[in-house]
């Protein structure tokens, strides 16, 4: 197995004169040394490039998903970078707000909105609220009333498509929690609806097929089972979701941001569609731009599988557990030796499933102590870390220009009976 391919690390990834890798002018190992493990390291460079390009490609709404990771660093710089943020709970805009990101540059989502969420959401003027039913029109509506407010609303419409991935991912099928159903006529009725509904002010459309698509032209038949839908509507806005896959092993391949928007921007042009038409990528933004540091607790093996097993696990990534998803492993004392030993590496929580690489491969001399790093892990990993085991969850790290800061610092164990009444 040849040496990892650095073009899954962050953009300023580089081989340093000790032979080891610097991200953001910082070593590797010398993160781990100072801060521990597990541990993610962000680039902050290559965080801010990517959200830039999304501000360029669609212009002034385009959101970024905060689902894919959330932490008040990455809100400001978000909303420095020109863009704005699609919050789908209480905390996810909470957390924004705190920030400093003013409501106006907030997208506020969810299938099940309380009427907590709706009153702050309106009252603070948020940039505009996504409607998934016909009971959330109804409370945006009696919010709204009661507050004497106009709320800004989109109708988010599931198109009824399949796409290729997880089906855990798939959001725009006929088996779907979200939307309101296209070939039912109920995404006719709620915009009919909204439009008649004295405190809500219809702005248009949003469609999200899923998450972590790779083929471009899955997004566009995704679009063209709406346009006439949309060109029938006219809305002010159209909004086509996120989704977009990233590489996240040596032999994947994705389109970049670019080729996506401008596939997405051109078919949307040539159907006739004069809505101003934006996205809410995530997975994208974030995904590459970070990689998280483990250490070796044990080498063992077992009929034929090396296990390689660390100190984190399904508890900072149950991306493996949950989609069978894959991930590239190496050490950043060696990036460029020969991986040569096949290993699975896994964490150290109670459950047989908790694996973060399958059929992995590492230098055979990957021993006790070692500092082994797993590649784009900047998506869906701290954001759905948990307390398994209790087990406190791990520090954030963002480097820039040979610094290194923690922006979330790491649970303590007294941090796990801070809610513990007993």
């Amino acid at each position: 197995m040849h040496p990892i391919d650095l073009s899954l690390l962050p953009s300023t990834t580089r081989l340093n004169g000790k032979g080891s890798l610097d991200v953001g002018g910082v070593d590797l190992l010398t993160i781990a040394q100072d801060f521990g493990t597990p541990v993610f390291v962000y680039d902050v460079a290559h965080l801010t490039q990517n959200l830039t390009r999304a501000r360029d490609i669609f212009g002034d709404g385009v959101a970024y998903a905060t689902k894919a990771f959330l932490c008040k660093s990455l809100a400001r710089l978000a909303y420095e970078s020109g863009m704005s943020l699609d919050v789908s709970t209480a905390g996810e805009y909470h957390v924004a707000r705190a920030a400093g990101v003013p409501a106006s540059k907030l997208v506020l989502h969810g299938n099940n909105k309380t009427r907590q969420e709706l009153e702050r959401a309106i009252t603070e003027g948020v940039q505009w609220i996504v409607l998934d039913s016909f009971d959330d029109i109804n409370l945006a509506a009696d919010v709204a009333a009661g507050l004497r407010r106009q709320a800004q609303v989109l109708i988010r419409v599931n198109p009824g498509v399949e796409v290729h991935t997880h089906s855990f991912l798939a959001t725009g099928n006929r088996e779907s929690k979200f939307g309101f159903p296209l070939w039912t006529g109920d995404a006719q009725a709620a915009v009919d609806k909204v439009r008649e509904t004295e405190w809500l002010d219809f702005l248009g459309l949003h469609i999200h097929v899923g998450s972590l698509v790779f083929a471009i032209g899955t997004f566009l038949e995704a679009l063209d089972s709406v346009l006439d839908f949309v060109l029938a509507i006219d809305p002010e806005v159209f909004v086509v979701g996120g989704g977009l896959g990233v590489r996240y092993l040596g032999t994947d391949a994705a389109p970049s941001l670019e080729e996506w928007g401008e596939a997405i921007l051109k078919r949307c042009r040539e159907a006739g569609v004069r809505a101003r038409v934006l996205a809410e990528p995530g997975r994208s933004i974030v995904a590459a731009t970070a990689v998280t540091l483990y250490t070796v607790g044990s080498v063992s093996t077992k009929d034929r599988t090396t296990y390689v097993a660390v100190d984190g696990g399904m508890s900072d990534n149950p991306r493996p557990l949950l989609y069978d998803s894959g991930y590239e492993i190496f050490m950043p004392r060696a990036p460029e030796a020969v991986r040569d030993r096949a290993v699975t590496v896994v964490g150290r929580h109670c459950e047989s499933g908790d694996t973060l690489v399958r059929d992995g491969m590492l230098p055979s001399s990957v021993a006790i102590g070692d500092i082994v790093c797993t590649p784009v892990t900047g998506a869906y990993g701290y954001s759905m870390a948990s307390n398994y085991n209790m087990m406190p969850r791990p520090a954030v790290v963002w480097v820039d220009q040979g610094k290194a800061t923690v922006v979330v610092r790491r649970e303590t164990l007294d941090d796990l009976l801070a809610c513990d009444l007993g």
